[in-house]
C-alpha cells in the first residue's frame, strides 16, 4: 500500500522557491548556473529509459520539473509527460521553451502531494530529480510519488548523499572552488543517505530496483554513471503489482 498522503500545506521551502525563481530566466542556458543539469541530463535520461523498458508511450509525471530540461527530453522520446512544480517562474520558462521546441509537455503549478490526492495510481513513471534535498519533508514527497505510480510503475529519484565527501565535493568544491553552482544552493544537512531514501521508499510501499552513482571529473569536466554513490546518486523503485 502506498504511503498515505495527508492534506496539508505545500511541502516546500519558500526560500528555496525564491532562489530558483530568481534564476529561472537562465534555466535553458547550458553555461549558466544550470550547466550541471544540462550535463547530467543525457545520463539520467538514458538510465530512466532503460529501467522502465522504454519511455515511448508511457505516462510520466516529473515532480519538481523546474524549467523542463528532463521533462522535454522524456517527451522527445515519446512519453506523455506532465511536469509539476511549485515555483511559477521556472514553470513559465518551461512553457515558453516548449513553444520554441514544439515538444508536447503539459505543465502545472502543483505539488506532488496535491496531485497524488487528485490522481493516484495514474502514471507509469514518476521522476523526482534533484528535489528531495530541497523540500522540508522528503518522506512526504516520496510517499506522494509512490501514490502517483501505477501498480508495476516506477519511481526514479536523484539526490545527494550526506557524508564528509559530499560536503567537500557538493558544497566546497561545486559552490566555492569550481563555482559550478551559486553559493547557498545546497544545505548539507538536508542531503539524504541512500539508506534513508530506501527506507522512506519502503515505508511508501516501493521496492528498490537499482541504484547508481554519478561522478564528476573536474579535469575532463564530464559526468558518468558509476558504482560510487558517495556524492550524487540515482535510485529507481517499483510499485508492486502488475502494470495495466
Amino acid at each position: 500500500m502506498a504511503h498515505p498522503v495527508p492534506a496539508a500545506a505545500p511541502n516546500a521551502d519558500p526560500a528555496e522557491l525564491a532562489r530558483f525563481a530568481a534564476l529561472a530566466h537562465r534555466w535553458w542556458d547550458p553555461e549558466s548556473e544550470f550547466k550541471a543539469l544540462h550535463d547530467i541530463n543525457p545520463l539520467r535520461l538514458d538510465w530512466i529509459d532503460r529501467l522502465c523498458g522504454g519511455l515511448a508511450g508511457k505516462r510520466v509525471v516529473d515532480v519538481g520539473c523546474g524549467g523542463g530540461i528532463l521533462a522535454e527530453s522524456m517527451a522527445a522520446r515519446g512519453a506523455h509527460v506532465l511536469g509539476i512544480d511549485l515555483a511559477e517562474k521556472p514553470l513559465g520558462v518551461a512553457k515558453l521553451h516548449r513553444l520554441e521546441t514544439g515538444v508536447t509537455v503539459d505543465y502545472r503549478l502543483a505539488g506532488a502531494e496535491a496531485l497524488a490526492r487528485e490522481a493516484p495510481a495514474s502514471y507509469d513513471v514518476v521522476t523526482c530529480m534533484e528535489l528531495l534535498e530541497h523540500v522540508p519533508d522528503p518522506a512526504s514527497t516520496l510517499g506522494a510519488c509512490a501514490t502517483l505510480a501505477r501498480p508495476g510503475g516506477h519511481v526514479v529519484v536523484s539526490t545527494i548523499n550526506r557524508n564528509p565527501k559530499s560536503y567537500l565535493f557538493a558544497i566546497v568544491g561545486a559552490e566555492y572552488l569550481l563555482r559550478m553552482l551559486p553559493r547557498g544552493t545546497h544545505d548539507w544537512s538536508r542531503f539524504l543517505k541512500p539508506a534513508e531514501v530506501a527506507r522512506h521508499a519502503r515505508h511508501a510501499g516501493l521496492d528498490l530496483v537499482e541504484i547508481a552513482g554519478m561522478t564528476y571529473n573536474p579535469f575532463a569536466r564530464r559526468y558518468r554513471l558509476a558504482a560510487d554513490t558517495s556524492v550524487n546518486y540515482l535510485a529507481a523503485f517499483r510499485r508492486p503489482g502488475s502494470a495495466r
